[in-house]
């Protein structure tokens, strides 16, 4: 037979667990919704691809001169295959090059690639609009 002793330290071992798993909760979807409101997105001419956004927020100094930014394109027509893409972008702002660091469709799972190779945007009206600002910016 259980006692009352038990029964009160299993339903506050029950509790605390319920509470532990609400906090852990509140807590993922804070930082989620934080990170997510925290952007400041500036948009470069479009072109009959879509559009791309890089936010003015996430502009960091790299070690070696160059600058990183994340950005968004969005196709012109979306679907199951093409939605947004997220890069993390470094640019040479004296050699007007780039290359993506990082790539996703989701924000928050973007990996690291720090040896991508370096990039001519050889023309590339949208790429070359998120070079022109950024360094504007930077500079």
């Amino acid at each position: 037979m259980v006692n009352s002793k038990n029964k009160i330290n299993l339903k506050f071992f029950r509790n605390s667990i319920c509470l532990l798993l609400l906090i852990i909760v509140c807590f993922c979807i804070s930082i989620k919704e934080s990170y997510a409101f925290s952007h400041e997105w500036v948009g470069v001419p479009k072109s009959e691809y879509g559009q791309q956004l890089w936010d003015k927020k996430s502009i960091k100094r790299n070690d070696d001169g160059s600058v990183r930014v994340l950005s968004k394109f969005i196709p012109k027509t979306k679907s199951e295959i093409t939605k947004d893409i997220f890069y993390t972008m470094d640019i040479n702002c004296f050699e007007k090059s780039f290359r993506d660091v990082g790539v996703s469709t989701d924000e928050l799972n973007i990996g690291s690639n720090d040896f991508a190779d370096w990039q001519n945007p050889d023309g590339d009206k949208l790429i070359l609009g998120v070079i022109s600002q950024v360094c504007k910016v930077e500079n």
